[in-house]
């Protein structure tokens, strides 16, 4: 005897179209394609530097909240008419300042890139494509007639990717892991703004890759706001507690001014990377 399962349908007198598992909505969201969704992660964005010539980056973190002066002068301007929290408006427009300065500093390090005359695309800005600091460094990029990089990530509630991005190079990932591999993948340097968990996040993650040396390239790492981040990190306690060594706090750079941030960078990118390939862990 057998089953019903077991038996074979009954022939069609059409032949059946199958769908192909890679064109399968199903499958490819199913648990099962896990692998496959993370390995596009990694060759799309890959496919896509090589054929733009792109070969590395210098990555902008902080907030996504901080607003550009234009906007959080605004801001104050309708809360002094009675319309919104008055001091929460004046810290924006304190918090401003940081916006307008990545913007400037993006630019002048994306015409300091432009003007190396390489055959490929050097130390190109890349972000997290959101608001905040992430617009400004792609804005100030753009600004400067440079292609620049956003790689976002899928999260509920929020539009992805600012208006500054070059097209070809908007990402948009489901995989922090993968968001984080591209990030450090291809950077030379790296800036960090004022910024919450995310930035915070994404700091200790490069501080930890150096410091195990599974990062193996030297990269200038600038902390740009020293007021916000000797207020926010108490690193020398861990030193005190002896839980990092004092050496640790000279993997990076305190910066307060476009001006210092940019030479700092540029003169250890054009020692450390200038004769290096890009894309290197």
């Amino acid at each position: 005897m057998t089953n019903d399962d077991d038996r074979a349908d009954p022939p069609s007198a059409a032949p059946q179209s199958l769908e192909r598992a890679y064109r399968s909505g199903a499958f490819m969201d199913s648990r099962h394609a896990r692998p496959v969704r993370i390995l596009s992660e990694y060759l799309h964005p890959e496919s896509r530097f090589e054929a733009l010539g792109i070969s590395d980056t210098i990555v902008f973190f902080g907030s996504a909240r901080i607003r550009s002066r234009d906007d959080a002068q605004a801001a104050v301007d309708a809360a002094r008419m009675g319309n919104g929290d008055l001091a929460g408006a004046e810290q924006a427009l304190a918090m401003s300042r940081y916006y307008e300065e990545c913007r400037e500093l993006a630019r002048r390090l994306t015409e300091w890139s432009k003007g190396l005359g390489t055959k490929q695309r050097r130390f190109v800005v890349c972000t997290g494509g959101g608001p905040g600091i992430m617009e400004a460094a792609n804005r100030g990029a753009s600004e400067a007639r440079g292609r620049n990089v956003g790689l976002t990530t899928s999260v509920p509630g929020e539009t992805q990717g600012n208006a500054y991005i070059t097209r070809q190079l908007a990402f948009e990932f489901h995989y922090f892991f993968m968001r984080k591999f591209w990030f450090v993948y291809l950077a030379k340097a790296l800036v960090c703004f004022p910024g919450g968990f995310g930035t915070l996040d994404e700091f200790f993650e490069v501080m930890t890759l150096i410091q195990t040396r599974k990062l193996r390239k030297r990269m200038p790492i600038v902390l740009f706001g020293s007021a916000f981040w000797d207020d926010v990190l108490n690193l020398n306690a861990l030193v005190r507690f002896g839980t990092i060594g004092a050496e640790d706090l000279t993997l990076f750079h305190k910066s307060d001014c476009v001006d210092d941030a940019f030479s700092y960078i540029t003169e250890n990118l054009t020692l450390t990377a200038l004769n290096m390939p890009g894309g290197r862990l």
